[in-house]
């Protein structure tokens, strides 16, 4: 797909004002409350179907499906983006009224990086054929590593790029209001802010490799792979706001993400078969049935593991109710009989009435 330069400059453009609007409306560094960012989330998921549908228009239903495929892809693996933000801004004690300032930058930083990525790989596989079975392996290892090592995460503190940032520069340990660099005893050195913020910017790094072959698997046409990732990477901030507190709900969806990465591999490696490309219909409802089966699970799972919590929750919580209504009774009879003893002689009788019951 040929793309005039005019496109490109609208798309560019159209995404720098509503990162402009984004950051004016955001000035004051508030704490995102959910309704806020669910606001958000529904603008930004809404700018990336007025844009599929667009392209719908523009250039036929075939690319419209490419980029919406590659779309659901990006936001789904953004689900687990979101999980490594909550690990970063958890170990650096990141205050809510920052967290937005440190996304918004690192989202700008996704964009620059993954477009170079997206032109490195899309001409590498244009020019050399066998590098589509490199990406291929590369993604469904990358698939074998996210569904049975998921747990194994290095802390963003061990980072390689953090660590070379704070032993090349002058870091402040502590937060300096909103500042990423502070004049600090006369000296302009770097605050804790700046550290996040490269944690953050390594951390998207390695996971621009994988979503970008994963779309770069669905074609290799650049502007769709950019269009994509930076429709899906601006509503990034508002869905980690939105899921934050959810998180441990999705505890299946990484079998999920895993199954879409190894199809990924497997259609990229089959594209210089025989076999050729898979037809796009087909992908998208691989993506779509594989998102919904992993969250369904999820959310089944831990619904389940939640009312098994609440039945136990609830069993003890009567021998506390119990217990307090035991010590008042006791109080108003002996009140010189000491609390602690009263309530032990108590859960004595009553393990003995459960011992002579089973």
């Amino acid at each position: 797909m040929s793309v005039a330069w005019w496109a490109w400059a609208a798309v560019m453009l159209a995404v720098a004002v509503m990162l402009a609007i984004d950051l004016f409306l955001h000035r004051d560094n508030h704490v995102i409350g959910f309704r806020e960012a669910a606001v958000w989330s529904g603008v930004w998921i809404a700018a990336g179907l007025l844009f599929g549908v667009i392209l719908w228009g523009w250039q036929g239903g075939e690319t419209a499906g490419t980029y919406f495929a590659g779309y659901l892809i990006e936001k789904a693996l953004s689900i687990d983006n979101v999980f490594i933000f909550a690990l970063i801004f958890s170990a650096f004690a990141v205050p809510p009224a920052l967290q937005h300032k440190v996304l918004f930058w690192g989202v700008i930083g996704a964009l620059v990086f993954r477009l170079v990525f997206i032109f490195v790989g899309a001409e590498l596989l244009e020019t050399f054929f066998w590098t589509a079975y490199l990406f291929g392996a590369f993604l469904i290892y990358t698939g074998y590593k996210m569904a049975f090592r998921h747990g194994e995460q290095t802390p963003p503190e061990h980072n390689p790029l953090v660590r070379l940032v704070r032993r090349i520069a002058p870091i402040h340990p502590h937060y300096v209001g909103a500042r990423f660099i502070a004049r600090i005893d006369g000296k302009r050195i770097g605050t804790l802010l700046l550290v996040v913020l490269v944690a953050v910017e390594a951390t998207d790094l390695i996971f621009a490799i994988d979503s970008v072959a994963a779309i770069l698997a669905i074609t290799t046409s650049t502007f769709i792979v950019w269009t994509a990732n930076a429709f899906a990477i601006l509503g990034l901030r508002s869905l980690y706001f939105c899921l934050a507190g959810l998180l441990r709900r999705f505890v299946h969806l990484h079998y999920g993400l895993a199954v879409l990465l190894a199809f990924a591999g497997v259609k990229l490696i089959a594209s210089e078969t025989p076999i050729g490309k898979l037809p796009i219909p087909l992908t998208l409802g691989v993506i779509i049935l594989t998102l919904a089966v992993s969250i369904v699970w999820s959310l089944i799972a831990t619904r389940t593991s939640r009312d098994d919590r609440t039945a136990t929750t609830g069993d003890s919580g009567s021998f506390q109710r119990a217990d307090a209504e035991g010590d008042a009774e006791a109080e108003a009879a002996d009140p010189g009989t000491p609390q602690g003893d009263r309530r032990a002689n108590r859960a004595a009788d009553r393990d003995a009435v459960m011992n002579d019951q089973a």
